[in-house]
């Protein structure tokens, strides 16, 4: 199969040199590429290009930066390439910088490195772009597994929550995980199936299993 894994986080610029981003690594998406191509499967990677841990040689890796970054690269894929399987594990952000004031209210360029002398500054943020709605449109025939990471609640909400993308967004299964979740990860299916994996080597023989 021709399978693409988005993983590690996106950014978002506030001005030339600073950023917000998150604490994803890309360990993840990195094991579940490698297991996939131990498998068989040819594997395309979607790498944040801060990542700490990125798919090796013989796996290509094409690499983003904020998440309009990733949209393009899809765009490209979608026209060129089909594929049949695509595990989103890549931590995209939700907001980016709309705009900056300093401590007086005058608009500040994001275009250029914000001096620190000038004291206190206000960001406004809005959405960022999403990138797994999009999915189902660009790969219409594809196997498309999305995450859903939450902090707050219960699992049963985390579970909820999953439904939801899966409902919303058109996807075929979601990994629930996160501290809401607690150890290890859930993988839920559009079909009603809940599997609790105890580890990321037990997630990856599952997420492999959907292939089948």
């Amino acid at each position: 199969m021709n399978i693409l894994v988005t993983l590690g986080p996106s950014y978002e610029p506030i001005d030339q040199v600073r950023r917000i981003t998150n604490h994803s690594t890309g360990a993840l998406g990195t094991e579940l590429a490698h297991s996939l191509l131990e498998a068989g499967h040819h594997v395309t990677s979607l790498c944040g290009s801060t990542a700490l841990f990125k798919p090796q040689t013989p796996v290509p890796n094409q690499e983003f930066t904020t998440n309009e970054s990733l949209l393009h690269l899809l765009l490209q894929t979608a026209a060129t390439t089909k594929i049949d399987a695509f595990f989103h594990v890549a931590a995209l952000g939700d907001y980016r910088v709309h705009d900056i004031h300093d401590a007086h209210g005058q608009p500040l360029s994001h275009q250029e490195k914000i001096p620190s002398r000038l004291g206190d500054l206000s960001l406004r943020l809005k959405p960022a772009i999403k990138i797994l709605p999009q999915l189902r449109a660009l790969f219409p025939t594809a196997l498309i597994v999305g995450w859903k990471y939450e902090c707050e609640g219960s699992r049963d909400d985390v579970i909820e929550k999953g439904k939801s993308q899966v409902a919303e967004c058109q996807t075929d299964a979601v990994v629930l995980n996160g501290k809401a979740w607690g150890e290890g990860f859930g993988l839920y299916h559009k079909e009603g199936s809940l599997i609790s994996c105890e580890d990321a080597p037990a997630l990856c023989h599952n997420l492999q299993h959907l292939l089948k």
